[in-house]
Parts: structure tokens; C-alpha cells; sequence
């Protein structure tokens, strides 16, 4: 196993190894993953798909493709609306076999139209202009190089189609920001770690990959240098 060490985490998203330590990290925490977003989001975590399915405008008919779908949270979501096909992408095998049970679940209508498949962001197996929405939720600062992943996106969109990220940033009120960082880097890792036994220090890396990550101005930059227009952000 691949543990966050301190000496790493010092530049999280700079590291060579970065795509092994993460893909290794989410394999240990998969079996926990749902209920450690859940207890420490305070069930906000289901909210916020939502929120973003919301904005995806999805119409009936729509292909919709969810990268770094984790345990498929957010495709099944995507199945409550009149999408004809979901497609769920993620690069780690533990939670696609969570996904895919999660999935046995489901109504028949909606299980008929969601599929999950292995696959990297930054190397998507999909022809050109073949989906109407792509969104990644709380997934593209997980991603060795985010350009790479957007411009996948990009290709793989068609005419007219719609991206939605959905990440954490840093809270913009110095004192919220205060008890926000005590919470995510006291709190959680302490009471996440315990319950899921975690020895990848995957609840240390949470934290420290939101604080050295793009900010919202310089992820919006990013959208657009990525060729996309009509860029937005929503506070939740």
C-alpha cells in the first residue's frame, strides 16, 4: 500500500507517482467511502449531486458520461432524469465493484440505462462529440494533469454540450475558513481514518489536495483555455 507521507503530501499534485497513490488510496477506503461522506459532509454530500445534476439541464434523450464516478453516487442521479444512457468512468477497480452492486439496487428502468466501465480521465476510450454532458464530481484535482482531463471532456462533448465540475474550494470568509480548516484537517482525519482503518492517509491528502489545488478564478481559467464557454460557479 502507498501511504501519504508527509514529505508527499508537502506538494500533492506535483508528484510523478501521483496517479498510483491515488488509484491505491481510494482502493483501501472504497468499502467506507459512502459513509464517511455522508457522517462528515452531515448528508450534504447527496445535496450537492443534486445540485449538480440540476445544472447539468439534462433533456430527455441525453447521453451523459460521469468521470471519476467513485461508488456511482452521482450517475445514479443522473438515472432520475430523461437521459437515455449513463456512463460512469473511474480508474479504480474496488469502487466500480461497489458501483456495480449499488447498482443491482436500482429499478430496472434506471438500472437498463447506466453502465460503468474502468477508464482514465485523462484518456477517455470515447469517439468525438458523443455525449450531451460530462461532469466530474469532486474528482479533477484528483487527476495527475487536470488540463489533460478537461480537454477530454472537451473532445468527447457534443455541440451545445455541458460540463459540470463539482469540487470543493476554499471558503472565502477568514473566519468560516478558520473552523472550516479545523474541521477538514483536525476533525476528519482523525474520526474518517478510524472508521474506515485507513493506512493510506487518505484523509490527510483530502484537505491538503483542496488547499494546493486551483482556486475557483484559476479553475474557471483553466475551463476556458480548455476551449469551453459560458463558464459559471455556483456557491453550495
Amino acid at each position: 500500500m502507498t501511504t501519504w507521507t508527509d514529505d508527499a503530501l508537502a506538494d500533492p499534485h506535483n508528484r510523478p507517482d501521483k496517479a498510483d497513490r491515488v488509484r491505491s488510496m481510494f482502493g483501501s477506503i472504497a468499502r467506507s467511502y459512502d459513509l464517511n461522506n455522508r457522517l462528515h459532509s452531515f448528508g450534504r454530500d447527496q445535496a450537492w449531486r443534486r445540485a449538480a445534476v440540476k445544472a447539468a439541464g439534462v433533456r430527455d434523450g441525453d447521453r451523459v458520461l460521469d468521470v471519476a464516478c467513485g461508488t456511482g453516487d452521482l450517475a445514479e442521479a443522473f438515472t432520475r432524469t430523461g437521459a437515455s444512457e449513463v456512463v460512469g468512468v473511474d480508474f479504480t477497480p474496488e469502487m466500480l465493484d461497489l458501483a456495480r452492486r449499488k447498482k443491482t439496487r436500482l429499478d430496472a428502468p434506471r438500472a437498463s440505462r447506466l453502465d460503468y466501465e474502468q477508464g482514465d480521465a485523462m484518456d477517455l476510450r470515447f469517439e468525438d462529440a458523443s455525449f450531451d454532458v460530462v461532469s466530474i464530481a469532486f474528482g479533477i484535482r484528483n487527476v495527475s494533469t487536470p488540463s489533460k482531463a478537461l480537454a477530454e471532456f472537451r473532445r468527447v462533448l457534443r455541440p451545445g454540450g455541458r460540463l459540470v465540475v463539482l469540487e470543493f474550494d476554499r471558503p472565502p470568509n477568514p473566519a468560516i475558513r478558520i473552523g472550516h480548516h479545523f474541521y477538514t484537517n483536525v476533525v476528519m482525519p482523525r474520526t474518517a481514518t478510524l472508521l474506515s482503518r485507513d493506512r493510506s492517509g487518505a484523509y490527510r491528502y483530502l484537505p491538503r489536495s483542496v488547499e494546493t489545488f486551483l482556486g475557483r478564478d484559476e479553475m474557471v481559467a483553466a475551463l476556458r483555455e480548455a476551449g469551453f464557454s459560458d463558464v459559471w460557479v455556483k456557491s453550495l
